[in-house]
């Protein structure tokens, strides 16, 4: 069993910066094997991929987030990163951290919401 632990997400008005964080643990010997994932889902809406990171560090956003958001990794400490700059309203949204290992795990989200 992988364990993933998202936190870092609260309010935050337009223009602001969060710093999401999700800590894997469990049966995850090799964390800098595996590619990581940030999923969101508002309101309504399905969910969607915001940020991915492969196992050698390429990363791929989706057009609405890229230039503001930046995924990162430290393998030492098994967690990946979600740098969210320049917030927008629409940006509101639990965001959760996704991998495949034999299986596919998700955490259970952390609420990002921007007001105005």
């Amino acid at each position: 069993q992988v364990h993933l632990a998202e936190s870092g997400g609260g309010l935050v008005q337009p223009g602001g910066s969060l710093r999401l964080s999700c800590a894997a643990s469990g049966s995850i010997l090799f964390f800098s094997a595996y590619a990581m994932g940030w999923y969101r889902q508002a309101p309504g809406k399905q969910r969607e991929l915001v940020a991915d990171i492969t196992s050698g560090g390429n990363t791929n956003y989706a057009d609405s987030v890229k230039g503001r958001f930046t995924i990162y990794r430290d393998n030492a400490k098994k967690t990946v990163y979600l740098q969210m700059n320049s917030l927008k309203p629409e940006n509101t949204a639990v965001y959760y951290c996704h991998t495949t290992i034999r299986r596919e795990y998700w955490g259970q989200g952390t609420q990002v919401t921007v007001y105005s």
